[in-house]
């Protein structure tokens, strides 16, 4: 019956076509909006890494004079070097990680390329366990390497094949800085989305292109980038980045494989916050914070405001669009009450006119998911040339295009709903005396 339902609506398509091209644009036309804004939310409030991400946690504390100080007030976002150094070499997790952000000036070997300058990470042999991040070549450099300041770097694939072609570069060196790094690994592609490790720097910007031991960066006196607080002057030969500084600029992240787990680390944090009060460096009370990385996401308010704005406007544009389906859905219906009533006594069911019905209006359903998604396509090629860090990261994927399908479809169904039911109220006898 679906198949003689299907004939049916295309004929009276053909029978009406400026109506039926009404009801198409209404529904590509709320369609269009609502893919658009809802496949770039998708993209902005993902899961970064959803196989792992309730197993880590980003670790802070609250190491600053009284001065400022508000009761109740969150930690601050970074940790500083002696904090995380120590917790490094504690241990207490599966896996840990301390890093931060820098950038190192390459000297190539090939001919032809002059040097140039690249966004790097400093950080601990565990990040790339911790992280899941995929290698091409080669693996991530060993715990042994921090402690002895190693002159090892992991490159991405972008980079290795600027440098090395198509070939393994595991095992040679690389000039960065003035001095010479054996590559121990080359990164396959890998931006996760957003970019939570470290959103100091940019949440949706590229992964970075080299990653050093952060022992080896500070023994070489590399450049650091990102967001730095400090409550009191800097001494020291290394300034603001020294292993004393009184600033926060580094990130700190736990593998943590279960909440009994996790409990234990953040008594170990507020044991530790307690023991750096008796010795003098903290002032504050206890304020750790052990924040898995979707609340993290959530808490540093990733998706823009805007965004979800266009989200609801959208949605509120498709209802109206519903609304105007509605409209010519029950005009076309109530124009052909004549046939329906001539059905009605040649026996057809009010059920059988109901899904004839309701078979028309998913067909204009499908027809305005076809348009919509070309609407939505060219919507987020609109996006693309914003401005914004995230507008590039504006594509539909397969499960997008589905959604756009099945939501064209069930908007059409669902708008149809009452012009169905007011047509297979149509009383024959009537129909058939005004003919």
């Amino acid at each position: 019956m679906f198949g003689y339902y299907f004939n049916l609506a295309l004929r009276s398509f053909r029978r009406n076509r400026a109506l039926t091209a009404l009801m198409v644009l209404a529904i590509a036309l709320g369609i269009g909006a609502s893919v658009t804004t809802l496949t770039v939310f998708r993209v902005l409030s993902g899961d970064p890494i959803p196989q792992k991400s309730d197993r880590l946690y980003y670790v802070r504390m609250d190491p600053a004079t009284m001065d400022g100080f508000t009761p109740g007030e969150d930690p601050d976002e970074q940790m500083t070097r002696f904090d995380a150094e120590a917790l490094l070499r504690e241990a207490r997790g599966d896996r840990q990680a301390l890093m931060s952000a820098g950038s190192v000036a390459v000297e190539p070997d090939a001919e032809g390329l002059a040097p140039f300058v690249l966004q790097a990470r400093y950080t601990s042999a565990d990040f790339f366990a911790m992280f899941d991040t995929p290698f091409r070549h080669g693996s991530g450099w060993q715990r042994g390497d921090d402690e002895s300041r190693a002159r090892v770097a992991v490159i991405s694939r972008a980079m290795a094949e600027r440098l090395f072609g198509d070939t393994d570069p595991t095992g040679r060196s690389l000039r960065m800085g003035r001095t010479d790094f054996r590559v121990v690994g080359v990164l396959d592609d890998w931006r996760p989305t957003p970019r939570f490790y470290d959103m100091s720097s940019g949440e949706f910007t590229e992964s970075e292109d080299v990653y050093l031991p952060f022992s080896t960066s500070r023994d070489l006196r590399l450049p650091t980038q990102g967001n730095m607080n400090c409550w009191a002057e800097p001494t020291g030969e290394e300034g603001s980045t020294g292993p004393d500084a009184p600033c926060t600029w580094m990130q700190y992240w736990v593998e943590l494989d279960s909440p009994a787990k996790a409990a234990t680390y953040r008594a170990y944090l507020d044991n530790y916050t307690s023991q750096q009060r008796a010795a003098g460096r903290f002032e504050r009370p206890d304020n750790n914070a052990l924040t898995p990385v979707m609340a993290w996401l959530e808490e540093r308010e990733v998706v823009p405001s805007d965004v979800r704005l266009q989200v609801w406007l959208a949605f509120g544009f498709l209802a109206v669009c519903l609304l105007n389906t509605v409209g010519l859905l029950l005009a076309k219906f109530m124009r052909r009450g004549g046939e329906i009533g001539v059905r009605r006594a040649l026996g057809a069911s009010r059920r059988s006119i109901f899904m004839q019905c309701l078979v028309e209006a998913g067909t204009v359903g499908l027809a305005g998911g076809a348009l919509g998604m070309l609407l939505a396509l060219l919507g987020l090629w609109a996006v693309r040339r914003q401005p914004a860090d995230y507008a590039e990261l504006a594509r539909m994927d397969p499960t997008m295009l589905l959604v756009t399908f099945a939501m064209a479809i069930a908007a059409s169904l669902l708008a149809g709903v009452l012009p169905a039911w007011r047509a297979m109220q149509v009383t024959p006898a009537i129909q058939l005396k005004s003919q």
